[in-house]
């Protein structure tokens, strides 16, 4: 049985491909093209699926799509009607779009399948629901056989928000949430207010976070939305202008705060980081209120996340650590890329019917290493093509140099093996550093990623080593949880140093291993193991022998608004952009200062900030 999963036209378009119910590749279409959260159809990612596992399109069994297009449709009409006169512009600006393609998705779809495969059968076409298509990217590759389910983002088709339980080879979604009342919404909404890009730029006011206090958190609660007891809630829309406007808030949202929204080249003042601070806060205790709702009602040891609201791995430590579930697995790729995979699972194992046999290891993920990947003889006849000085290595001398001039203190470029599939470089796409330098993070953040100085780097460390240095007593291969990094390992700061607000924080040397350690002594956490990435698994151990630290920065390999890089070209393209010390690609070595500085790229503006 092979099915292929698609996802596209909002943002980070992605396909997926299983034979037999087992993943074969996944990739956003975002890798190929260059275009950071591509929502185009995903050609380029479909043709590297189909030619990964072996077939033509036309020897596909069914072709899946993530969510019904005519069901967003209504939804967009009525909200539209609901609000009449309000919203005539973005209505206007909506609806050619609409009647022109996207209301005949079904049609454009087989159109570009038939493009890249003359003999498909348009009958071969299937649509998921949207969250149906997380809920099944959060529980069929987990390594539970019966879990509860909480899939959260911005919008479906109408639901924001679905729980559920998934037995053996069926998914029962049992409750959901409706537009417009959503949590991802709402913290997009104060995204937008803090000057960063919706459905891009969550992620920054979540490390923003922990630089303010959450003095607001009253102020949000009595005005902008009503939680009960279980988490569910409702938005008052009057702060709100998602429904019908161009922008995420209205007037009244600014009136409230006393403060105009942030222009993104506007400095950051200690306001928006008690704001940033605040919204974490209500978004963790949502979550958290659900969570612990939904496990008194399940009666299950186990929970399996997806949706973009997945993504906020402070709320996912926050949650494991309440305890009210045993286990936490969480879809590395929750967005809407991996709800192509979610669709491919759907009909495989509910329209199909076909059994689920659970993953010997951890998942079915593999690690999430599902793009692709290229042999040294490939490496060498590109970096030969574009004029690239290098050394080939044997595979235990190749470790042996890098784990060295890590330990020097070079920042490193490293692309091995497979591509991740998600928004999380975890070894195979990376920028890698040592975490024990106190300037490692302000040299990543302004040298090499182009980017703003707060942003936190997450550590790698070996899974047989987290306890030693994190509070963490569970596996987490995706970086998807935060934890603080052990009180043995911090230093303790001085008063004039605890006196200090907002980014000038960043000023104090926290722990043992700075360069990853947030200001609030917590730390994003990849484990790594041998079993799913054995190279990167025996670099950290060469940096152990070397340092006696088990841990490495772990940042994705591009540069801000850029996507992470692919192939050898991206790479290379990088390394010469930024100022990376050393680029390694399968066994080449390639050092900056032996590179003909004619080479040298202007990464600093080639990409539109995110």
């Amino acid at each position: 049985m092979r099915i292929l999963g698609i996802s596209a036209f909002f943002h980070d378009s992605a396909a997926a491909i299983l034979i037999d119910g087992k993943i074969i590749a996944a990739a956003q279409e975002e890798r190929f093209t260059r275009i950071k959260h591509d929502a185009k159809f995903p050609k380029n990612a479909v043709q590297y699926c189909l030619k990964a596992a072996g077939v033509n399109l036309r020897e596909v069994d069914s072709v899946a799509f993530y969510e019904k297009p005519f069901l967003k449709f209504e939804r967009l009409l009525e909200t539209y009607l609901n609000y009449v006169p309000n919203g005539l512009s973005s209505f206007n600006k909506a609806m050619p779009l609409w009647i022109k393609e996207k209301i005949f998705q079904k049609q454009l779809i087989i159109k570009e399948l038939i493009s890249i495969d003359a003999a498909f059968d348009p009958l071969k076409l299937l649509f998921s629901n949207h969250h149906l298509s997380h809920a099944a990217s959060a529980y069929y590759p987990s390594p539970y056989d019966e879990a509860a389910i909480l899939t959260m983002d911005g919008v479906g088709e109408w639901a924001t928000a679905s729980m559920g339980i998934g037995q053996k080879d069926k998914i029962r979604l049992t409750h959901e949430m409706h537009f417009p009342d959503s949590l991802g919404l709402l913290y997009s909404a104060f995204t937008y207010y803090l000057g960063f890009k919706v459905n891009s730029g969550e992620y920054k006011m979540m490390g923003l976070a922990p630089y303010g206090s959450p003095k607001y958190v009253n102020l949000i609660y009595q005005n902008m939305l009503d939680v009960k007891g279980d988490g569910s809630f409702q938005l008052h829309q009057d702060y709100f202008a998602y429904c019908t406007g161009l922008v995420m808030i209205s007037q009244q949202f600014e009136n409230l705060f006393k403060k105009k929204t942030r222009t993104p080249d506007e400095p950051l003042e200690q306001f928006h980081m008690d704001i940033a601070a605040s919204i974490q806060y209500v978004t963790e205790d949502i979550l958290c209120r659900i969570t612990d709702h939904l496990a008194k009602e399940s009666q299950l040891s186990n929970l399996c996340l997806a949706g973009g609201v997945a993504l906020n791995c402070v709320a996912n430590g926050k949650i494991l650590k309440r305890g009210k579930f045993k286990s936490l697995w969480i879809q590395p790729a929750s967005g809407d890329a991996g709800g192509a995979l979610g669709a491919a699972f759907a009909v495989h194992h509910l329209f199909k019917e076909q059994p689920r046999s659970l993953a010997i290891a951890n998942d079915a993920m593999q690690g999430a290493f599902l793009g692709p990947s290229f042999v040294p003889s490939e490496v060498g006849n590109v970096l030969d093509a574009m004029g690239a000085k290098y050394h080939t290595y044997e595979y235990e001398t190749m470790i042996q140099k890098t784990a060295e001039e890590l330990a020097a203190g070079k920042a490193i470029g490293w692309l091995q093996g497979r591509m991740e599939f998600g928004p999380r470089s975890l070894g195979g796409r990376s920028i890698l550093a040592d975490p024990r330098s106190p300037s490692m993070q302000r040299i990543l953040n302004l040298k090499v990623k182009y980017r703003e100085s707060f942003r936190p780097f997450a550590p790698s460390v070996l899974k047989e080593d987290v306890q030693e240095w994190f509070d963490l007593d569970c596996d987490s291969p995706y970086m998807l949880l935060v934890a603080d990094v052990l009180s043995k390992h911090r230093y303790k700061i001085s008063s004039e140093q605890e006196a200090l607000f907002g980014i000038d924080k960043l000023n104090a040397v926290r722990s043992k291993i700075p360069a990853v350690t947030h200001v609030d002594y917590s730390a994003r956490i990849q484990t790594v193991t041998f079993e799913t990435n054995p190279v990167y698994y025996s670099l950290l151990q060469a940096f152990k022998k070397i340092t006696g630290c088990p841990v490495l920065v772990n940042t994705s390999f591009n540069v801000r608004g850029e996507p992470i890089v692919c192939t050898p070209k991206d790479a290379f393209h990088c390394f010469m952009g930024t100022e990376l010390d050393l680029l390694v690609i399968e066994n080449a070595l390639l050092w900056k200062h032996e590179q003909n500085a004619m080479l040298k790229k202007d990464y600093k503006h080639s990409f539109t900030l995110d």
